[in-house]
């Protein structure tokens, strides 16, 4: 199971009053935020297109580590976590998008889009893709 809930250190800058950002398991992760709140928000965003990076450039997603005493936890937005899942899904099953259209019966384009961060995928189309590689989807809300 992969979680895509990584830890984030935020850093207030003594002069400006401003936070850096950064995430340990991802270090191309950096953003900046103007107040505590938008920590928050500018770490998610920061986080997810991070995440959507890796996808686009074939680079391995890292499981996420537990958070340090200093670190603040930040999910990857739905969307782009099931993306991700099914990305590391098929790395694990070492199958292309191909070979993912052929058991869906699908045009490979329509994979090409699964896997495509910015693309509104259907979540029943991505439940799908998934259960083709064995895996499914659980959804936790706290």
């Amino acid at each position: 199971m992969h979680k895509f809930k990584y830890p984030a250190k935020f850093k207030k800058d003594k002069d400006d009053g401003s936070f850096l950002i950064t995430f340990r398991d991802i270090p191309e992760a950096i953003t900046q935020a103007e107040t505590p709140k938008q920590c928050f928000e500018e770490a998610a965003d920061c986080l997810e297109e991070a995440i959507a990076g890796r996808i686009d450039d074939k680079l391995p997603i890292p499981k996420p580590s537990k958070a340090l005493r200093n670190e603040k936890m930040i999910t990857v937005p739905a969307q782009t976590a099931v993306k991700a899942a099914l990305y590391i899904a098929m790395k694990e099953n070492k199958i292309n998008k191909s070979e993912l259209a052929r058991r869906l019966n699908l045009d490979v384009r329509e994979v090409r889009r699964m896997l495509n961060p910015h693309h509104g995928t259907k979540l029943p189309s991505m439940e799908q893709a998934l259960a083709a590689l064995g895996k499914h989807i659980e959804l936790h809300v706290s």
